[in-house]
């Protein structure tokens, strides 16, 4: 995919972002980077126009760097913190993003339950979530069949004793895939088939008894 133009003022409420501690320390120009890369393997997987979900958005990488880049996208920010959630309701307003992203406030592991998300979304991405098993529980529960959930992954790690095929395949994902974009590297996990009802467990649970 070719490099996609930025307008200013994202990078300016990514700055913001990182001055009100939304944001890790690395540059902001590098956060930027890495979001751009997302686009790049989300518009690889998925047909134009496609419904995601960026759970634990925090200071909006890669969620509102994603709804910039792809106009024709449908995004929500999903994140549990107050203090960022709010900071996200205002980057909205800044970006002009109010009319197809929205925010919601919440656990991932209880949005996931609710009708309105569970089994609604072509594409969940995650940057910095939680492990390997708690991204894929929580995850799994937003897509449909079809979809795909993208993870931003370490560099040079063990990628299959991370994304075990056996516990993938417990939640209704297939085979996790690698994928690398602009130096960064990716999981890329097909949704083959609706995540079982039992999936995602109660708030906490996914961490403290991980699936694999």
């Amino acid at each position: 995919m070719s490099r996609r133009p930025v307008p200013p003022l994202v990078e300016e409420v990514l700055e913001e972002a990182k001055r009100r501690g939304h944001l890790g320390p690395a540059p902001v120009g590098l956060h930027l980077l890495h979001s751009l890369a997302f686009a790049a393997v989300v518009t690889d997987e998925l047909s134009a126009g496609p419904r995601l979900i960026d759970i634990g958005s925090g200071g909006g990488v890669p969620g509102l760097v994603l709804a910039m880049v792809l106009p024709a996208a449908q995004v929500l920010l999903l994140e549990g913190s107050s203090r960022r959630a709010e900071w996200l309701r205002e980057a909205l307003v800044l970006l002009s993003l109010e009319d197809r992203v929205g925010v919601v406030e919440m656990r991932a592991e209880e949005a996931a339950r609710l009708d309105s998300l569970r089994a609604s979304f072509d594409g969940v991405t995650a940057r910095s979530f939680a492990s390997p098993a708690v991204t894929a529980e929580c995850g799994a529960g937003f897509l449909r069949a079809g979809g795909a959930l993208f993870v931003s992954e370490p560099p040079d790690d063990d990628f299959d004793s991370r994304w075990p095929t056996e516990g993938l395949r417990e939640l209704g994902l297939a085979k996790a895939e690698h994928r690398s974009a602009d130096g960064f590297s990716f999981a890329v996990i097909a949704c083959t088939t609706q995540a079982p009802a039992r999936y995602p467990r109660r708030t906490g649970i996914p961490a403290k008894r991980p699936l694999f």
